[in-house]
């Protein structure tokens, strides 16, 4: 037993000697590397601690932050029934978005890479700009309109298909069904970029000798060739992915109203903008922060292991 150990001790010893060597001697690319790393620990690692440090206080912003331990997630997950409505509708987004919204991005990007450059740019410039323009939900705001102004309500009631105009944004049974597609379309810009980026990189002549070795159709060098060939563009597409399918705040809301109908278009951020900036009970909204940080951690760390399958 003694001898594992100080095998192991010997060996932690050598890394951590391979570790300094190679530090002195990259010192340089560090150095450059400096600015970036201060901003990162500055802006997102150092907020980050804070946040969960204070989802163990009472603090208002006002008055020094009270310790109070776990309470403000007791009260999270056994006392705040709109939490538990948030977590339902952002979980009921997110399965949608989040793979519907990954696959349609990718399938739409593979589909227009053999087309002409000029039409090519254009639907990347349809895909990408909801991503870019906050306005393009106020569009939706205008068509999904409850009153006979609204222009789908305008064109039912014209055709004579209702006699009534259909209350699209508060209705609680209406509000998703037509949130959702408007979320999946302003989502899709980011990972469709890297896609077609992804797609034009792929060195043309792997397919000549993929055909050469067997390959026989278009789905075989999909799976053998053009998928292990974009992992990293594959997983920076399902981290957006993630991200944006649990991020959603400004849609339901922009949409809907703030707080919607029943709180039937409520989130986990909008729950989260509700405590932190309405209420300034910070303490609580940085344990909504902490768990959707968490879980969104667990979801990147499933999705990994799931695209390390590919081409295998």
């Amino acid at each position: 037993m003694s001898d594992k150990l100080n095998k192991y001790i010997a060996r932690k010893k050598l890394m951590a000697t391979d570790l300094v060597q190679s530090a002195k001697k990259h010192k340089f690319c560090y150095l450059f590397m400096l600015p970036y790393a201060v901003l990162f620990i500055t802006f997102y690692v150092l907020p980050m601690l804070t946040s969960i440090y204070f989802s163990f206080t009472n603090y208002n912003i006002l008055e020094k932050p009270d310790f109070i331990g776990i309470k403000n997630y007791i009260n999270l997950f056994l006392e705040d029934e709109v939490f538990t409505i948030a977590v339902r509708n952002t979980f009921v987004i997110a399965i949608i978005i989040g793979p519907v919204g990954y696959i349609m991005a990718f399938i739409f990007a593979w589909l227009i890479n053999e087309l002409p450059n000029w039409i090519r740019t254009l639907v990347v410039f349809f895909f990408y700009v909801p991503s870019i323009s906050g306005q393009a939900v106020t569009v939706f705001k205008f068509f999904f309109a409850d009153d006979a102004n609204g222009w789908i309500n305008a064109k039912l009631i014209h055709w004579n298909i209702v006699q009534q105009p259909i209350l699209f944004l508060t209705n609680p049974r209406n509000v998703l069904k037509v949130i959702i597609p408007v979320i999946l379309w302003t989502s899709l810009g980011t990972g469709f970029l890297s896609f077609v980026a992804g797609l034009k990189g792929i060195d043309k002549s792997q397919y000549e000798a993929g055909y050469i070795d067997g390959i026989q159709n278009r789905w075989q060098e999909l799976w053998f060739i053009t998928l292990p060939n974009m992992k990293p563009m594959l997983l920076f597409g399902a981290v957006m992915s993630i991200t944006a399918a649990f991020s959603v705040c400004s849609v339901p809301m922009l949409l809907a109203g703030y707080p919607s109908v029943d709180y039937c278009a409520r989130t986990i951020v909008t729950h989260l903008f509700d405590y932190g900036f309405t209420r300034f009970e910070f303490g609580y909204a940085s344990a909504i922060a902490t768990v959707l940080f968490l879980t969104m951690i667990l979801c990147n760390k499933f999705i990994q292991n799931l695209l390390s399958r590919v081409g295998h």
